[in-house]
């Protein structure tokens, strides 16, 4: 186990107001963390950036818990159901906290509709921030709540994947996925550039 994900993953019985939970999905394991104010935390518990996420939730919100909590019980139900294709919207209580700017981007994440994408240049142009697309890329790579914030529909106005925190083989597996089930059957927005395949490691 990753030293972060075991840090993480301290045992119950403390008074920690963040619970954790590993949850299964497709994509692999996600670390997730939930306040009673609801999910603060959603990343891949084997990515190789989880030692600087898990970091910043320590700093944001304090230490953490592994337990129940009813959030965590909401997350794993939305999430199964995102990845069976019949949720294309997620209801979950969000607790999102950054640098104001951060949060401005975060915000507008959540305004990219299910199978549909923005580009870095668009989402940046979108928030009043001229030639942006790097900050706009930086605090993309900061969201600590993946799928559900969805920076993954953020591409290259070529087309290009560029970036993901997860792996460039998750990003293309969530596009995909949404791609399928989205209600006009084909991804909205940009088209994806073809390319090589991006195999899972």
């Amino acid at each position: 186990m990753a030293p972060a994900l075991a840090r993480l993953l301290a045992p119950p019985g403390s008074d920690a107001a963040v619970v954790v939970r590993l949850l299964d999905s497709p994509v692999g394991a996600l670390a997730a963390a939930a306040t009673d104010d609801g999910l603060v935390f959603l990343e891949f518990a084997t990515n190789e950036r989880l030692e600087r996420q898990v970091g910043g939730l320590f700093r944001a919100f304090g230490p953490t818990r592994t337990g129940e909590h009813p959030v965590l019980d909401q997350t794993a139900t939305e999430l199964a159901e995102y990845f069976a294709g019949t949720r294309h919207q997620f209801r979950l209580p969000l607790v999102i906290r950054g640098t104001p700017f951060q949060e401005r981007v975060w915000r507008a994440l959540l305004g990219i509709p299910y199978g549909e994408t923005r580009s870095y240049a668009d989402l940046a142009e979108s928030l009043g921030v001229r030639n942006g697309q790097r900050a706009v890329g930086l605090a993309n790579g900061m969201n600590r709540l993946a799928i559900v914030v969805p920076c993954h529909r953020v591409i290259e106005r070529s087309g290009g994947l560029r970036g993901y925190g997860g792996g460039l083989w998750r990003k293309k597996h969530l596009l995909d996925h949404e791609a399928r089930w989205a209600p006009a059957g084909a991804l909205a927005g940009l088209p994806l550039a073809q390319g090589p395949t991006i195999g899972q490691p």
